[in-house]
């Protein structure tokens, strides 16, 4: 599988959510498409899994697959480590809510297969083709990271969990979008021109929007009632 986190990234790494606590919303994704690389998609974490595992994910304890999937990818020595929302995000089937407390693993981890809430989130993606961030991007120059943009980032991810238990279109929209601005205003570089026009261009259209990953690329998630003509769908994995 795939990943998208729908809310809340960035909080899976300490040097934020040691400043406010707070979730990560991920939807495990089956490989309907082959998502581009360097595009926010988890990518380099699911060579990680076929390394470890092969081409299907095993049985066994989600939780204690995502923390060996987590391990291989960030062997020791690691400098910049994948977040741990990666992994978990591809192991757990369905939706994911990850709290972090300023550690690399969660402190909870609740997930989510109502056959409702997959639906709603399914029928309200659009995924804007972007093309891959470009070599040698460093999202991590420039930086403004603290209590307010984490406590910003926090709360988005709260409220995007529940308007999807309440298939709120609106409400779901909205709290995407509050945090991927709360994600801009810490990691200014996750915004470019090119972004910015596509954003003009369809945001009169839809509830809210965000960059997959780390942005500077990937993709613009738009959260629309109607799909974005020539966007690309997503079908949330259901099995166990």
């Amino acid at each position: 599988p795939y990943r998208i986190d729908l809310c809340g990234g960035w909080l899976d790494q300490p040097f934020v959510s040691r400043y406010h606590p707070g979730a990560v919303v991920t939807l495990s994704l089956e490989p309907t498409i082959e998502f581009n690389e360097r595009s926010g998609m988890a990518s380099s974490t699911r060579r990680a899994a076929i390394e470890l595992w092969g081409p299907r994910l095993p049985a066994g304890d989600p939780e204690k697959l995502a923390k060996m999937l987590f391990a291989w990818d960030n062997p020791p020595g690691t400098e910049e480590i994948s977040g741990s929302q990666d992994a978990i995000g591809i192991v757990y089937a369905g939706l994911a809510r990850s709290r972090y407390r300023g550690g690399y693993w969660p402190e909870s981890i609740e997930r989510s297969l109502d056959e409702g809430m997959l639906r709603f989130v399914e029928g309200s993606l659009s995924f804007v083709p972007l093309g891959p961030r470009k070599a040698g991007f460093r999202v991590l120059d420039d930086t403004r990271i603290d209590r307010e943009g984490a406590a910003r980032l926090a709360d988005a991810a709260e409220r995007c969990w529940e308007a999807i238990r309440a298939r709120d279109l609106r409400g779901f929209g909205r709290a995407i979008r509050d945090g991927f601005e709360a994600q801009v205003a810490m990691f200014p570089h996750m915004l470019n021109d090119t972004i910015q026009a596509l954003i003009a261009k369809h945001g009169g259209e839809s509830a809210g929007w965000k960059v997959s990953g780390a942005g500077g690329g990937g993709y613009l998630v738009v959260v629309s009632e109607r799909p974005v003509d020539r966007a690309v769908r997503v079908k949330a994995r259901r099995a166990l």
